[in-house]
């Protein structure tokens, strides 16, 4: 493996000093582009969305829980589908304790097309408790974008995508404020942004990185959480 250069520990510290100036400076960034998209402007929603949870039907309004914001992730899992996609569960893998969101008055939720009959056990065999909502009754999925039209006749069409909504409460209206998706919502996780801080990086084919270092095709080793020791196993034999 091409390793890094072996330097003394003056030169190693002018090199970190060199790449904090440019960190810094993409901090600054990062915060206008915050304070840009706390002034972007927000549209009504007005459907009467229907969606369905373990403990039965709930409204848009009703996934606030009372709380003033929503963040809301489109999780890509159709209803053709026995278990949710790898990559969508890499990014609830690294949602943090949502104690830390409710203090900010902020809940979060995770919709998909799926029925809640195939949902529930998924979430029980990643262990995960976030809230996470079948949307399967209503067109929510094909009005915000991340799954294909429902035929005329006929049952939905497989092709889900992914991203994240954001929406703000004033009383019993609700607003869109925000979305994402793509490489957008990547950065929210924290996965991708600690394997950005080492040598060796996110090792996928597409980084600048020093020739002789690990590389595999992008997104090819995303597994489910539960999966990663067969993988090798396999990979062994």
């Amino acid at each position: 493996m091409n390793l890094p250069p072996i330097v003394s520990e003056q030169k190693w510290q002018a090199a970190r000093d060199a790449l904090l100036v440019k960190e810094k400076e993409a901090t600054r960034t990062q915060d206008a582009l915050a304070a840009e998209r706390r002034r972007l402007p927000m549209v009504e929603i007005d459907e009467d969305y229907v969606f369905e949870g373990p403990d039965g039907k709930a409204g848009l309004l009703d996934l606030f829980e009372g709380r003033r914001q929503l963040i809301l992730y489109h999780f890509m899992f159709g209803p053709n589908q026995d278990e949710g996609c790898a990559g969508c569960s890499m990014m609830i893998d690294q949602i943090p304790h949502l104690a830390h969101l409710h203090a900010r008055d902020t809940s979060f939720a995770v919709v998909s097309r799926a029925s809640i009959d195939r949902i529930e056990p998924f979430r029980e065999r990643m262990g995960w408790t976030v809230p996470w909502y079948s949307s399967s009754e209503s067109d929510f999925n094909v009005d915000f974008g991340v799954s294909p039209e429902r035929p005329r006749q006929g049952e939905y069409q497989d092709g889900e995508s992914f991203g994240l909504s954001v929406f703000l409460r004033d009383g019993d209206r609700v607003f869109r404020t925000y979305f994402t998706s793509g490489r957008g919502v990547e950065t929210l996780g924290t996965v991708w942004t600690l394997l950005d801080v080492t040598s060796l990086g996110r090792q996928e084919e597409w980084e600048d990185t020093p020739e002789g270092r690990p590389q595999t095709k992008r997104y090819q080793w995303w597994r489910h959480h539960d999966r990663y020791e067969s993988a090798a196993a396999e990979t062994a034999a």
